[in-house]
């Protein structure tokens, strides 16, 4: 029998919706107890600068097993 861990953490992909990441938790019997947001930078060159520009903001949730 496979033990799965306590803890876990899933990451909403870029083309899904917070809800179908939550739904992925569930069929996996997590539920989630934390979100977290982190900011994705890019580095982007103009006029011979290197200037750093928001990209997105990554999601995750940290689930729990029921």
């Amino acid at each position: 029998m496979d033990k799965k861990p306590k803890k876990k953490k899933f990451e909403v992909l870029e083309n899904e919706e917070i809800g179908d990441c939550l739904k992925r938790m569930r069929q996996e019997g997590y539920v989630p107890v934390r979100r977290m947001e982190e900011p994705v930078f890019q580095e982007v060159k103009q006029n011979g600068k290197k200037e750093v520009e928001h990209l997105r903001q990554r999601i995750i949730f940290e689930g729990e097993l029921q």
